[in-house]
């Protein structure tokens, strides 16, 4: 009895302890995306400020990797960091933004395409967040060649067209709606594409090079004052 009583113990420490871990990996990574955004804004406004700023190839480059990074996090803004980067640097600067765009919603999609299904199921169980555990758990249950199919038993019929047929031109007009940071940004909304495990790989970043083309392409091709 006593032994029994300290293994329950022991258990229910062990919880606590990777519940205060993982739960304290999610504020510094909060707070980091957050000092994040704020340390680019501020970059961004010496850009549009500071003449002699614009001239600074390294901080540049700095500030497209730093929003390419920010843009992979789920409700981060990116969208609109690119809009100003591209309004402050002009069209020269638009082919580096397009391939900063790129590379964060990739980085996302890829994160969600490869982390491992079981260890997020467990750290979202682990923070109580178990509607969206049981989610992942009904998505790793069927196995990955018959995931579409499951999906268009459970959607609605009108719903099936828009979600499975057409389901890489919906997330392309999803990372490319005005307001979409209410729904996890672009990041957020790559990331849970890539969770779903319901995307091929090279169809989801060729999809990504194209939807995220004509903006910086028109800037490109006939200058900032298109955005303005």
């Amino acid at each position: 009895m006593v032994k029994s009583e300290s293994s329950r113990n022991h258990n229910t420490l062990r919880r606590i302890f990777r519940f205060g871990v993982r739960f304290g990996t999610i504020i510094i990574v909060v707070a980091l995306a957050a000092l994040g955004f704020e340390w680019l804004k501020t970059q961004i406004a010496l850009l549009e400020t500071d003449a002699s700023a614009r001239a600074m190839t390294g901080l540049i480059l700095l500030v497209l990797i730093a929003y390419a990074v920010l843009l992979a996090i789920p409700f981060v803004p990116g969208v609109e960091i690119g809009v100003a980067l591209l309004i402050i640097q002009g069209a020269a600067a638009a082919p580096f933004v397009y391939l900063a765009t790129v590379t964060g919603l990739g980085l996302a999609f890829l994160v969600g395409q490869h982390v491992s299904l079981i260890w997020l199921i467990g750290a979202l169980g682990d923070l109580r967040l178990h509607r969206i555990a049981h989610w992942l758990a009904r998505v790793d249950d069927v196995p990955r060649d018959q995931r579409l199919q499951a999906m268009q038993t459970r959607l609605p019929a009108w719903l099936t067209p828009l979600l499975v047929r057409y389901r890489y031109a919906t997330v392309a007009i999803a990372i490319n709606t005005p307001g979409n940071i209410a729904v996890g940004g672009g990041g957020g909304i790559m990331l849970v594409a890539g969770l779903s495990r319901l995307f091929g790989t090279p169809a989801m970043l060729a999809m990504v090079a194209f939807a995220t083309a004509p903006v910086p392409l028109v800037v490109w091709l006939w200058g900032v004052e298109v955005l303005r």
